[in-house]
């Protein structure tokens, strides 16, 4: 039995917005893709002016938000994933936003 190894090329971020329910990402090769806040609950809890403190990282390589301590990846957005995050960690940093 052979097995096939494809080796994917992720192509770097040009630009990202951030709306009320989406993260969306330009990329080099002309692709723009959106994905719902839901799948980040960090960003999805983050108010406007927070969402939209972001820079992009790594060289097109996905994107920080410091107010947050959010990361996210291109890579990841375009294979579907959504936060690893785990609830005990979120439900901890969703408290401390409530007590600051």
């Amino acid at each position: 039995m052979t097995t096939l190894i494809v080796e994917l090329s992720v192509p770097e971020m040009e630009k990202a917005t951030v709306s009320e329910d989406s993260l969306s990402v330009s990329l080099a090769d002309g692709r723009r893709i959106s994905v719902p806040l839901a799948w980040y609950p960090r960003l999805f809890h983050a108010s406007k002016r927070e969402r939209q403190r972001f820079r992009i990282i790594g060289k097109g390589e996905g994107i920080h938000w410091s107010d947050i301590d959010e990361d996210i990846s291109v890579e990841n957005i375009l294979s579907g994933k959504i936060s690893a995050e785990s609830p005990q960690s979120f439900e901890r940093w969703l408290k401390s936003r409530k007590t600051a």
